[in-house]
């Protein structure tokens, strides 16, 4: 059974209006970072023509962005700890904000480059520092709220869509734009961050005996396997986004012959159903549990894209994609919030650790599809996230709370 806000009694747990803020400050800030990723995207094609360079080139460029955002990610897990979200995630925000405007400075490769690379690293710093705070916002609600700001993200990054597809059709400089786009994340950021929330619940007592602290041990290493598990999942589930962002459009037009126009529904239809999904996801949770979802979820996206890789229609191969979509929906979500209830006076550092495994998933996904396509068809290899999604279905369970150890009896106490 869930709690209220309201009825919470948890101590250090702040006010309904303060908690409400936070959550808002928090919805800001998702819908920002999908916003400043959706203008690099949509920037890529004229800043690659300012630079003078290919599109093999760019290819190997934006792994730089990829190894920038790992970095960024492992960097600021250890300082939301120490320092705290309400610190951090402006600061984030503010370092994304400023460089997004170097692409668009770039004019050959090796600039290029060192941009995406401190681009990624802007990203990294943010992606972590949020969700850990929504991590903290979840957990003063008591009750699932993740998905709805991972759902924020999407629709910031289609909002950068309709903006950046503007700005260049008014032949807007993707300097200009970007620089633009830069000062407005700055002003979100620092009017955001006063109502981010302040750490909450008291830090942990140092053991009072060596015999304290070897009991300790256990749980920690424990943790960390657990950790590692939700980290490996995470791998998996982004994955099969990255397959879905990179090669749908592709699965249409190469296997089924299908038109540009149609071809481009099939990514249409899988992140349409993915926001959607995520809008939902919370009150499903709240009402089956997060185990459910990442089993259920997983299983009914398999199921999709099982259907749309086999089947020789292109109605029911972009029905499939939207399947795809809304089964994955929920199931990221919940891995970042298990990892971060998992132990939440290093939230930041275990956020950090799911979400960089899960980022270089979503990386290697393409890159392992393609050549794949060398030894079957595209159709049959996209059997591989299929076979992702079964295994974080059979594996679901790990998202179930662990049961609290009893507090230790003093030996010396009265009854």
């Amino acid at each position: 059974m869930t709690t209220s806000p309201r009825s919470s009694t948890r101590p250090g747990t702040p006010p309904p209006v303060r908690l409400r803020a936070g959550r808002a400050a928090t919805f800001a800030y998702f819908a920002l970072n999908g916003f400043l990723m959706g203008m690099w995207i949509v920037h890529i094609p004229s800043v690659e023509q300012r630079a003078g360079i290919g599109h093999a080139v760019v290819g190997w460029l934006l792994l730089l962005l990829g190894a920038g955002a790992f970095v960024g990610m492992q960097i600021v897990g250890p300082l939301t700890d120490r320092f705290g979200a309400r610190t951090v995630v402006p600061l984030s925000a503010a370092l994304w904000s400023i460089t997004l405007a170097l692409p668009g400075l770039a004019t050959h490769a090796w600039t290029l480059g060192a941009a995406l690379l401190l681009l990624g690293l802007g990203n990294g710093c943010l992606d972590v520092s949020m969700n850990a705070h929504a991590v903290q916002v979840e957990r003063d609600y008591r009750r699932p709220v993740m998905s709805a700001f991972h759902a924020t993200f999407s629709l910031g990054g289609v909002l950068a869509s309709l903006v950046g597809a503007r700005t260049l059709a008014q032949g807007w400089h993707p300097a200009v734009s970007l620089g633009a786009v830069a000062l407005l994340g700055l002003a979100v950021a620092a009017l955001a961050a006063p109502a981010l929330l302040p750490a909450s619940g008291a830090p942990n007592a140092a053991p009072d005996s060596p015999a304290a602290g070897a009991a300790a041990a256990p749980a920690r290493r424990t943790t960390a396997r657990r950790i590692w598990f939700l980290a490996t999942l995470a791998l998996m589930i982004m994955l099969c986004e990255g397959v879905a962002n990179d090669w749908s459009a592709l699965h249409l037009s190469t296997v089924l012959d299908a038109p540009a126009a149609t071809a481009a529904l099939a990514y249409g239809a899988f992140a349409t159903t993915m926001t959607v999904g995520r809008l939902l996801a919370d009150r499903a949770a709240a009402r089956l549990g997060p185990v459910a979802i990442l089993r259920y979820g997983a299983a009914t996206a398999a199921a999709g894209l099982t259907a749309a890789a086999l089947s020789p229609w292109i109605p029911l191969a972009l029905v499939g994609w939207a399947v795809f979509g809304a089964g994955l929906s929920g199931c990221v979500p919940q891995l970042f919030s298990a990892a971060g209830h998992t132990d939440p006076d290093n939230a930041g550092t275990n956020v950090s650790r799911v979400a960089g495994l899960g980022y270089l998933g979503m990386l290697a996904g393409p890159s392992v599809i393609g050549p794949l396509t060398r030894f079957a068809p595209l159709n049959l290899t996209l059997l591989l996230p299929v076979a992702c999604c079964l295994v974080a279905a059979v594996a679901a369970g790990t998202l179930r709370p662990r049961p609290t150890a009893p507090a230790p009896i003093d030996a010396g106490a009265t009854t």
